[in-house]
C-alpha cells in the first residue's frame, strides 16, 4: 500500500472504511458536548498500530465537515505525516520551537480543502524537552486561536514519554489499538500511563480488524 492510498477518506469517500472514520468524528463530537474538545492528540501502545493513518483520515473528515483543521506531526522521533501527504519535511514543529520561527511560515496546504499540515521538521536530539517546553505550550495556544480543530500525532505512549507530556496540554487523547498486533497488557499499560498524568482519554480506536476471510483491513 502506498502512503497516499492510506488517505481513504479522501480517495474513496464512499467506502465502509471512510464511513467508519465519519462515525469516529461524530462520536468525538458527542463525547465532548459539555466541554468542547478542540485540540486532540493520538497515540498507541506500540509502533505500527496505525495511529498516524487514523489521525490523518480523522483530520480529513473534520475538514470535509467544514472545520478549519490543522494536522500537526509531533512524533519528533519517527515522523510520517509528511509521507502520507507527499510533503517535504525540511521545516516544521522543531524549526518553530528551536529557532523561534513563526509557525504559519512552516504550514503546508494539502489537496484537501480546509486541511493544513505542520510537519515535524528535522529530528531533534531532545524531543521530550521540546514538547514539554513553554514554547510548545504557547504554540498550542496559537493553534487554538487560528483553527477550529487541531489534531496532533504523537509517539507510542508505551515506548517514550512524549505522548504523556502532550496529553497534559491538549484537550483530549485518542488511543489507537491494533487488534492484529497489540497485546492486551500493553494496551492496558498505555491507558494507565495516560491516566497517571490525568489525561482526558476520549476513547479507543480498535484498528486493523480483518473482515471475514478477506485480507482487507477495516480501519
Amino acid at each position: 500500500m502506498s502512503e497516499l492510498s492510506s488517505l481513504i477518506v479522501h480517495n474513496n469517500p464512499k467506502s465502509p472504511v471512510a464511513e467508519a472514520y465519519r462515525v469516529l468524528r461524530t462520536n468525538i463530537q458527542f463525547a465532548s458536548v459539555d466541554k468542547p474538545v478542540k485540540i486532540m492528540a493520538v497515540t498507541s501502545a506500540t509502533p505500527g498500530e496505525g495511529k498516524t493513518t487514523t489521525i490523518a483520515n480523522l483530520a480529513i473528515t473534520f475538514a470535509q465537515g467544514g472545520s478549519r483543521v490543522l494536522l500537526v506531526d509531533a512524533d519528533l522521533r519517527k515522523p510520517t505525516v509528511h509521507k502520507l501527504f507527499g510533503l517535504f519535511n525540511a521545516t516544521g514543529v522543531t524549526t518553530v520551537l528551536a529557532h523561534h520561527v513563526d509557525y504559519a511560515a512552516c504550514v503546508d496546504k494539502t489537496g484537501v480543502d480546509n486541511l493544513s499540515v505542520l510537519t515535524s521538521g528535522p529530528i531533534p536530539p531532545n524531543p521530550s524537552e521540546l514538547l514539554s517546553s513553554n514554547a510548545m505550550k504557547s504554540l498550542i495556544e496559537r493553534f487554538r486561536e487560528d483553527y477550529d480543530i487541531i489534531l496532533i500525532d504523537s509517539p507510542p505512549v508505551g515506548v517514550v514519554t512524549d505522548a504523556a507530556i502532550l496529553s497534559t496540554i491538549v484537550d483530549g487523547m485518542i488511543l489507537v489499538a491494533s487488534s492484529a498486533q497489540v497485546e492486551i497488557e500493553a494496551a492496558k499499560q498505555a491507558k494507565e500511563l495516560l491516566e497517571k498524568v490525568k489525561a482526558n482519554i476520549l476513547g479507543v480506536v480498535l484498528n486493523k480488524i480483518t473482515k471475514g476471510n478477506h485480507k482487507n483491513y477495516y480501519y
